[in-house]
C-alpha cells in the first residue's frame, strides 16, 4: 500500500531512481523534509530516522507539507506505516528514553549529594539524633528581629537603641523582677545591663552591704538571662559565651536552684565568683550575654554614614555584631565609591562632610589627610568669606576660626564635585544626567545661570578655578589634592574593612521572613508601571533592575576586566543621584541650586511618584509579587523621614508597608519631631517603636532615664509564630528531608555506614 513517506537522500540508489523514472514521482529535494536516513537504501534493512523540517499546527501536533511527500512504490521495499504514528510513535519513545535518562541523572545527582552528607552523618545513628534535634528546633518560638535605619552617624543614639533592643531588654526586667520590685530600681538595674563598665562603679560606691548586693544582682542577672535565652538552643547560647565564663554561665542558665542536691555547689560557684573578685568582670559578662541573646536578627536598612559625627564606630559595632544585615543607601553607595577610588564620590563624601562640619570623621575616624584640600582652600578662597557654605545642623560645635576655613573648603570641594560631576555625565551618557551638568550653563560675566528657558541670579559669583571655555577642567592644583585624596581612600585599611562589611552582608534588597526590606523605592510611573531603566544599553525594570545594580557595586570592587571595573565604579555615583536610581527617587538631586539660587522652587526635589502610591494595595501587591511575595508579606522601607509632627504615620496600606526612617539624624529631628522609628518583630507580631530624642549617655547613666518610647502595634500573629514558620524553619525542614533521604540510602544499602 503506497504511503506518503518523506524522501530519501535524491540518487541515493539505482532502484530510486528508476521509481521516480517509471512512477513520474515528483523530483526529491535537496534537503530532506521530515526524515531522512544516512545510508543508502537496501531491501531489508534497518531504517534510521532523523527528524528535520517540521512544524507544529496549533494544538501541538507534528505537520510537514504535502508537497514534499513522496509515493512510495511497493517493490522498493519500505515499510507500510502511517506517518502520523511513526512521528508520534518516535516522540513517545524519545520522551521516555528522556524521562528515563533524567530519572537516572537525578540518582546519580542525589547520590553524589547523599555521599557528601553521609560525611557528616557517618551512620544511622547520628542521622537520626540530627533529625530529632532538628524537628525540636523547629518548634522554638520565633527569634526576636529588629529593624533601624537611616542611623546618619548617630552613634550614641544608636548604641542606646542597640542597648535597650528598642525596649525588648526593658520589657525582660519588668518581667522577671515584677511589681514587687519599684521602678526605680527596675531602671537603675536596666541601667547596669545596657552600660555595666560604666554603671558598676556608681551602683558599688551606693551600697553598704557589696557582698549581698553582688550576690542579689548576680541572681537576677541569670534570672534575665534565662529568659532571653528560652528562645534559642542551648547549643547557639554556648557559642555566644564568653570565654573566660563558658562553662560556668552555662551551669548557672541551667541550674535549678530548688534542687537541693545541687543547692550548695551553685552556691559555692557564686562565692567563688566572689572571693577571688571576678564579680564585675561576671556582671559585665552576663550584661553583654543578655543583649547578644535578646537580639536573634538585626536589619539595617540603610543610610549609615553622613550628617552624623561617628559613622565609623557605627561600623565598628556592626562588624562585631553576631547576625546582621544591611541594605544600603544612597549615603552608603556613595561612601563604596569613594572607597573604590571614584573621583565624584570621593568629592561627594568631602562635602557632605563639610557641609554638616563634620570633616573630623575622615582625619581622626578614617586617617585621612585634609590638610592639601584645606591649604587648596585658603589658597584659593583666602579672602572669600564663602557665606553661602556655612554648616548646617551639628556643625555649631566648631569655634569661629574652625567654622571659617570649615566653609572654604566646603566651597572648594563641593566646585571640585560639580566639575567632576559634569565630567562623569559627558562620559557616561547612558546616564541620561545632561541637565546636571550646570557650569556651562552660567554666564560668568553677568552673573547668571539659565535653567529650564529661566534666568537666575546666582548668590555667590566667585568662581576663580573655573575657566568659562572649559568649565569642567580642574586646575593642576585641584587635580593634585584630588590624586591624594584618591591614594588616602584606597589605603585606609578601616575605611577598606568597613565597606567589605557593607559588600559582604549589605545588599539593595533583601527577602527575610515573608518581609521585603529596601531603602529607597522602587522607580515606577504614574499608573504604578515598573518603570524601564537603561543600564549601560539595555533596559531593566523592578527586580532586575535592582540585581543588575548590585552586580556592578561588587564589580566596583572584584572585577578583573578594568573596562567593568570602571563601570561599577561609576554606577555608584549613579546610584548615589540620578533620578532613576532605586536609592534616591527624585527628579533631581538640586545640590547647585540651594547654594547659589534663591529661588524656592529651584530647591524643589520631585519625588518619584513610588511615594504617592504607597497606600495603593494594588500596587504594593505588585512590587511583593515582583520580588517573589505574595499579599500577607510587608514592604519595611527606609530614605524618607516621616513627618510625625505633621500627623503623618510611618505605617501605610493598611499596615503592609511600613517607613522607618523617622529622623534618627539630629538635623532632620525639628522637622520630623522624633528621633527615629525602629521596628520589632518578635514571635508574638510587628510593632513599630516611636523614639524621643537621645540628649547624652552620661545622662542616660547618672539620671537612668532611658530614650522614651512608643510603641504602635502593627500586626499580631494568630497564633505565637515558632522557627518552624520563618525561612530558617523552611531551611530546617530542607534538611530535615534531605536526612530521612540519606536513612533510606543507608537501610537499602545505597550507602554503607562507616563504623
Amino acid at each position: 500500500v503506497p504511503l506518503p513517506f518523506s524522501p530519501l537522500m535524491q540518487g541515493s540508489s539505482q532502484k530510486w531512481r528508476a521509481a521516480r523514472a517509471t512512477r513520474s514521482c515528483p523530483p526529491a529535494p535537496q534537503r530532506p523534509a521530515c526524515f531522512v536516513r544516512s545510508a543508502p537504501q537496501r531491501r531489508g534493512q534497518s531504517w534510521q530516522w532523523v527528524e528535520a523540517n517540521m512544524g507544529h499546527d496549533l494544538s501541538g501536533r507534528l505537520k510537514f507539507s504535502k508537497e514534499h511527500c513522496t509515493i512510495f512504490p511497493a517493490r522498493c521495499g519500505i515499510m507500510a506505516l502511517k506517518a502520523d504514528r511513526a512521528i508520534f510513535s518516535r516522540k513517545k519513545t524519545n520522551e521516555r528514553t528522556n524521562a528515563m535518562r533524567s530519572g537516572a541523572d537525578k540518582l546519580r545527582k542525589d547520590l553524589k549529594y547523599l555521599t557528601l552528607l553521609a560525611r557528616e552523618y557517618p551512620s544511622i545513628a547520628s542521622a537520626c539524633s540530627e533529625i530529632i534535634n532538628l524537628q525540636a528546633i523547629l518548634k522554638l518560638p520565633k527569634g526576636t528581629e529588629h529593624f533601624m535605619s537611616d542611623l546618619h552617624g548617630e552613634a550614641e543614639a544608636f548604641t542606646h537603641i542597640m542597648n535597650n533592643a528598642s525596649g525588648v531588654i526593658k520589657e525582660k526586667v519588668d518581667r522577671v523582677l515584677g511589681e514587687e520590685v519599684s521602678e526605680a530600681e527596675r531602671a537603675e538595674f536596666a541601667t547596669l545591663i545596657y552600660y555595666p563598665n560604666r554603671k558598676l562603679d556608681e551602683l558599688k560606691a551606693r551600697q553598704t552591704d557589696l557582698p549581698a548586693w553582688y550576690r542579689k544582682t548576680l541572681f537576677r542577672l541569670i534570672d534575665v538571662c534565662r529568659v532571653v535565652s528560652s528562645k534559642h538552643t542551648r547549643s547557639f547560647v554556648r557559642k555566644r559565651l564568653p570565654k573566660n565564663y563558658a562553662y560556668i554561665l552555662d551551669e548557672l542558665l541551667h541550674a535549678h536552684f530548688e534542687d537541693h542536691d545541687k543547692e550548695f555547689y551553685y552556691n559555692e560557684i557564686l562565692n567563688s565568683i566572689l572571693a577571688v573578685g571576678r564579680a564585675d568582670d561576671f556582671i559585665e559578662a552576663l550584661c553583654e550575654l543578655i543583649k547578644t541573646l535578646a537580639v536573634f536578627k538585626l536589619h539595617i536598612l540603610g543610610d549609615i554614614f553622613d550628617r552624623g559625627p561617628r559613622p565609623d564606630l557605627i561600623m565598628e559595632q556592626l562588624m562585631d555584631h553576631h547576625s546582621v544585615d544591611i541594605q544600603w543607601g544612597n549615603h552608603d553607595v556613595v561612601w563604596m565609591g569613594a572607597a573604590a577610588g571614584q573621583l565624584a564620590c570621593i568629592a561627594t563624601v568631602l562635602r557632605n562632610s563639610a557641609r554638616y562640619g563634620n570633616l573630623d570623621i575622615l582625619e581622626d575616624g578614617y586617617g585621612i589627610n585634609m590638610l592639601p584640600l584645606a591649604t587648596l582652600a585658603l589658597n584659593v578662597y583666602g579672602d572669600d568669606p564663602c557665606l553661602r557654605f556655612s554648616t548646617k545642623g551639628s556643625g555649631s560645635h566648631l569655634n569661629q576660626s574652625e567654622d571659617e576655613l570649615n566653609r572654604k573648603m566646603h566651597k572648594a570641594i563641593a566646585i571640585i564635585q560639580f566639575k567632576l560631576e559634569g565630567q562623569l555625565i559627558a562620559k557616561r551618557k547612558s546616564f541620561g544626567m545632561e541637565s546636571r551638568r550646570l557650569l556651562d550653563k552660567i554666564d560668568y560675566e553677568k552673573g547668571t545661570i539659565l535653567l529650564e528657558g529661566r534666568e537666575y541670579r546666582l548668590l555667590d559669583t566667585h568662581f576663580p578655578t573655573i575657566d568659562p571655555k572649559n568649565p569642567y577642567k580642574l586646575t593642576e592644583d585641584e587635580k593634585g589634592v584630588m590624586e591624594r585624596l584618591q591614594a588616602a581612600f584606597l589605603h585606609c585599611d578601616k575605611l577598606q574593612q568597613h565597606m567589605l562589611l557593607l559588600l559582604n552582608r549589605g545588599s539593595l534588597y533583601k527577602v527575610f521572613n515573608n518581609n521585603l526590606l529596601y531603602h529607597g523605592c522602587v522607580p515606577m510611573d504614574e499608573n504604578g508601571k515598573f518603570l524601564k531603566i537603561n543600564i549601560y544599553g539595555k533596559s531593566y525594570s523592578g527586580k532586575k533592575l535592582y540585581d543588575v545594580l548590585e552586580s556592578y557595586v561588587h564589580k566596583a570592587f572584584f572585577a578583573i576586566d578594568d573596562a567593568e571595573k570602571e563601570k561599577g565604579k561609576d554606577i555608584l555615583w549613579y546610584i548615589w543621584s540620578s533620578p532613576s536610581s532605586p536609592l534616591f527617587g527624585k527628579d533631581k538631586m538640586a545640590t547647585f541650586e540651594r547654594y547659589f539660587l534663591e529661588e524656592p522652587e529651584t530647591h524643589k526635589e520631585k519625588k518619584n511618584p513610588y511615594y504617592a502610591l504607597l497606600n495603593n494595595e494594588k500596587v504594593m501587591n505588585r512590587i511583593l509579587a515582583e520580588f517573589g511575595l505574595g499579599p500577607d508579606a510587608h514592604i519595611v522601607n527606609g530614605h524618607v523621614p516621616v513627618l510625625q509632627s505633621s500627623g503623618e504615620s510611618p505605617v501605610k496600606c493598611g499596615g503592609k508597608v511600613l517607613v522607618i526612617d523617622g529622623g534618627f539624624s539630629k538635623a532632620y529631628q525639628a522637622k520630623t519631631g522624633i528621633a527615629g522609628y525602629t521596628l520589632i518583630y518578635n514571635s508574638y507580631g510587628m510593632m513599630l517603636v516611636a523614639h524621643k530624642p537621645f540628649t547624652s549617655t552620661e545622662e542616660a547613666i547618672a539620671n537612668e532615664t532611658d530614650i522614651h518610647s512608643e510603641r504602635i502595634m502593627v500586626e499580631m500573629a494568630p497564633h505565637r509564630m515558632h522557627v518552624g514558620d520563618t525561612d530558617n524553619g523552611k531551611a530546617l525542614k530542607e534538611r530535615i528531608s534531605e536526612l530521612k533521604e540519606l536513612l533510606d540510602a543507608y537501610r537499602s544499602g545505597r550507602i554503607i555506614e562507616k563504623s
